[in-house]
């Protein structure tokens, strides 16, 4: 046996290997990647070239060769001596218009206290370490939106009475709808029964009332009512008070039920902040533009477009025909025209439907057609989250009693979000984009203020359009970026929670 095992032994030992190829430094990282084959290697100095090539004319039309300070067009022509760049003196020369458009100089601080506000306020409920977020995202969705209204017109609105029954209406909705989530049993007892019918006919008579004005009018401290808004009016007001009384009966924690009378709150400071005189200049809508208009409409779409869209998805997989079936055409029929239909409809159609001498600004119309067209897909999105939730989380909610409305706000509604934080963000990405099709209704969004820029006689250049859009751009891929960014980080923030 050791003959044999002897035989087989090499002798003077094996030859000695060479080190290991280094593959953790750079030049060995670039040399695996770029260059392990000859056609790697063709194909990186290529592109490469080609690369370098891009990024020195970007850089030599944006900075080098560009023209930063100037008064007219002349700065920025090309001369015997040189060819020019980019031509920055416009923009410098029209950045305030394209931030505020043609709001009035003397009346521009309105503006910057509401981009200032908004900043810090979105700040405050971004950053996951401040306290009191609750408070800071009251302020944000429910006092800010209201500030910015009366900060950017002037205030002193002339409501009707029949816009007055409506704001309550809603606030009667709001109620019942805060009483369904406190308690299981309220929305079996009879006071509410009869909120819930008395709420539905505020509804439909508020809304005839702006086409239908019988009879004289009253006055109501000082607003006018006809008829039809008295019996609208009065109906919310009864509503509201049958729900408070049924929640009372039915609540275990009576001081709890007493914060059902938050939204009934919000509507009467609503009215009065609206309609109080201020003291500042009324400034229409037709004077604002630039980025103003461009967040404004960017902002309100979205939102509007995830509570709508959240409703919208839960209408649609409701075990109610009705509601189902409105949710479903809701859906279909916004999803299927385009964008700039839904704005010329806004536009131009929905004033030939409205009755003789109501009118709404045009601004408002386009925000309520951006509205509802996101939703729609910002619905479908979230039903994608609700399909993705396991059947077990439904069954378990189902097995401790919760109501319909508790079980989605705190079970089923914070799991399929999480899951369609990237579809969201889309969606708003998406949005913010789209808010460069008013112009072509007449809006002077950060987009069309460019453009209309174009055509001022003192800055016509070739050079001008490339610049003003190069600005443009990168203002849009900002606002988009940082979106993305940030959805990035919740979206690893939540993962990080669901793995501990």
């Amino acid at each position: 046996m050791e003959e044999q095992v002897a035989s087989y032994a090499p002798r003077g030992g094996l030859p000695a290997l060479p080190p290991p190829v280094d593959t953790t430094s750079p030049f060995a990282r670039l040399r695996t990647r770029f260059f392990a084959t000859p056609l790697d290697a063709a194909l990186s100095i290529l592109f490469g070239l080609l690369a370098v090539y891009i990024v020195w004319s970007l850089v030599q039309w944006a900075i080098v060769d560009a023209v930063f300070v100037g008064n007219d067009r002349t700065a920025c022509l090309d001369t015997p001596e040189r060819e020019v760049g980019a031509c920055w003196a416009f923009v410098a020369a029209r950045f305030s218009q394209f931030i505020y458009g043609l709001y009035p100089i003397e009346q521009r601080w309105r503006v910057d206290w509401v981009f200032g506000l908004g900043a810090v306020l979105i700040a405050l409920v971004a950053i996951p370490r401040v306290p009191f977020k609750k408070l800071f995202a009251l302020l944000l969705l429910g006092v800010y939106p209201l500030v910015v209204l009366v900060l950017l017109t002037g205030g002193q609105f002339d409501m009707s009475g029949s816009g007055i029954a409506i704001v309550f209406m809603l606030a009667a909705a709001a109620t019942i709808f805060l009483a369904f989530g406190r308690s299981s049993t309220v929305s079996r007892t009879l006071p509410m029964k009869i909120a819930l019918w008395l709420t539905v006919l505020s509804a439909v008579v508020g809304v005839v009332s702006f086409y239908y004005a019988p009879g004289g009018s009253e006055s109501i401290l000082t607003f006018r009512f006809n008829t039809f808004a008295q019996i609208a009016f009065y109906a919310a007001l009864v509503a509201i008070v049958l729900a408070l009384v049924a929640t009372i009966a039915t609540a275990d924690d009576r001081l709890a039920a007493v914060r059902l009378l938050v939204p009934t709150a919000v509507a009467i400071a609503f009215v009065l902040i609206l309609t109080a005189p201020l003291g500042i200049p009324h400034v229409p809508t037709n004077l604002w533009g630039g980025l103003l208009v461009t967040l404004v409409v960017a902002l309100t779409g979205i939102a509007f477009s995830l509570p709508l869209g959240i409703l919208l998805a839960l209408g649609r997989q409701s075990s109610m025909p009705a509601v189902r079936f409105l949710s479903v055409v809701f859906i279909e029929f916004w999803r299927g025209v385009p964008l700039i239909t839904v704005l010329f409809m806004a536009n131009f159609m929905l004033p030939l439907l409205l009755p003789q001498g109501v009118s709404f600004n045009q601004l408002l119309r386009v925000l309520v057609g951006v509205s509802l067209f996101a939703a729609a897909y910002m619905a479908e999105v979230i039903r994608g989250g609700l399909q993705a939730i396991p059947k077990g989380q439904y069954e378990g909610a189902d097995a401790m009693a919760l109501t319909y409305w508790q079980k989605m706000r705190m079970i089923i509604l914070p799991q399929a979000l999480t899951l369609v934080i990237p579809g969201i963000v889309n969606t708003f990405i998406g949005l913010f984009k789209d808010t460069s099709l008013v112009y072509i209704i007449g809006l002077a969004d950060l987009l069309g203020t460019i453009r209309r820029g174009f055509n001022d006689p003192v800055w016509i250049t070739p050079s001008t359009p490339a610049t003003g859009l190069v600005f443009g751009a990168f203002a849009f891929w900002l606002f988009c970026f940082s979106m993305s960014r940030y959805s990035i980080f919740i979206e690893g923030r939540l993962a990080r929670g669901r793995k501990h």
